[in-house]
């Protein structure tokens, strides 16, 4: 069964200027400027009330296209604290019973050496936009920072992958990874206990 009309609204701060071309969105603040373009969704975008409403409308969809109105919400909102506040997610070594993990940063690559006493190294590209720092407070931990939530989730997704073990080679190795430490929220990020293995 269809349903004739399904709408959200979506408030912009004050300080962000948001634009659209045709079906792309474009928020645009202090930190910089995010593009999304939503050209494959079958939706409707206007702005009201001076730039500071953005609703969203989807006439006659079906379950799977009314699902898509939340998530383009989200989307939008997600860039809007991206282009005000930022992302920051923090990814930690943990190793137990076995050589450690040493984490370098260069300005293009995420290189990581000596994994489980491994001469190969693991190397893992920088998303533009994304800036990876090492922390002075804690021991073989990064912090990735950036605007778009999408791209610093998905650098510290290719940082975990690269060294997720395959086979349990023994017993004493089980608790071998890079750990994502906490959550890309911006602000007061949330700690969580990640079991992964």
């Amino acid at each position: 069964m269809k349903t004739i009309l399904s709408h959200q609204t979506v408030d912009i701060p004050e300080n962000v200027d948001i634009t659209l071309q045709g079906c792309a969105v474009i928020v645009k603040s202090l930190r910089g400027t995010l593009w999304r373009d939503l050209n494959h969704v079958n939706i409707e975008l206007s702005l009201l009330g001076k730039k500071k409403k953005l609703p969203v409308d989807k006439w006659w969809g079906n379950r799977k296209g009314l699902a898509t109105v939340r998530t383009v919400c989200s989307q939008v909102q997600n860039m809007t604290k991206g282009v005000t506040r930022g992302f920051c997610c923090k990814v930690r070594s943990v190793c137990a019973h076995c050589p450690s993990t040493s984490l370098f940063r260069r300005i293009v690559l995420v290189e990581i050496r000596n994994f489980l006493g491994e001469k190969y190294t693991h190397r893992i590209r920088m998303r533009s936009g994304v800036a990876c720092s090492v922390s002075q407070a804690q021991k073989d931990e990064l912090i990735l920072g950036g605007n778009d939530i999408a791209l610093v989730s998905n650098l510290a997704a290719l940082i975990q992958q690269a060294t997720w073990l395959k086979t349990r080679i023994s017993e004493k190795f089980w608790m071998v990874s890079l750990f994502l430490k906490e959550e890309p929220f911006s602000g007061l990020m949330n700690k969580i206990l990640v079991v992964l293995l």
